[in-house]
């Protein structure tokens, strides 16, 4: 099984407000990057589609270690969260609904294809992958917030 190092951001100008997500994919020394956005968004929902979008470009079952500065990802997946809601007919343990339900229905599925890890690294820290990976995400949100 190919051994993949997946790093995610999603950054957003207000929130919600204009979005962008990215990751970079590195395998055997190759990087690949990708990035997108969405007009009206939220943090949270960039950084989910950047998970997403970064497991979806895997055209095999792989092992992934995947970094984020995303509380909300990482631990709504490793504390099990995501698992009760959706067990719960998407509702918190507050009762109230679930958010983002349409993103985690995409991603729990390719959290069964691919061996995950889940690395969580503080953002704006240095690290330079998480920094490219914020880069791309407000370099794409940038664009959208200018209309181009």
């Amino acid at each position: 099984m190919k051994q993949i190092h997946l790093y995610t951001d999603g950054a957003c100008s207000g929130n919600p407000g204009p979005g962008g997500w990215a990751c970079v994919l590195v395998y055997n020394g190759h990087k690949k990057e990708l990035s997108g956005g969405e007009p009206d968004t939220t943090n949270n929902r960039m950084e989910l589609t950047a998970v997403i979008e970064g497991l979806s470009a895997l055209k095999e079952p792989c092992a992934v270690a995947l970094t984020s500065d995303s509380k909300y990802v990482i631990d709504s997946v490793t504390k099990g969260w995501v698992y009760g809601w959706r067990r719960n007919g998407w509702k918190k343990a507050d009762k109230k609904p679930a958010l983002n339900v349409d993103l985690w229905e995409r991603l729990l599925p390719l959290l069964e294809r691919h061996q995950v890890t889940f690395h969580w690294i503080k953002g704006h820290s240095g690290h330079p992958e998480n920094e490219r990976c914020d880069q791309l995400a407000v370099a794409y949100y940038t664009k959208l917030q200018m209309g181009k």
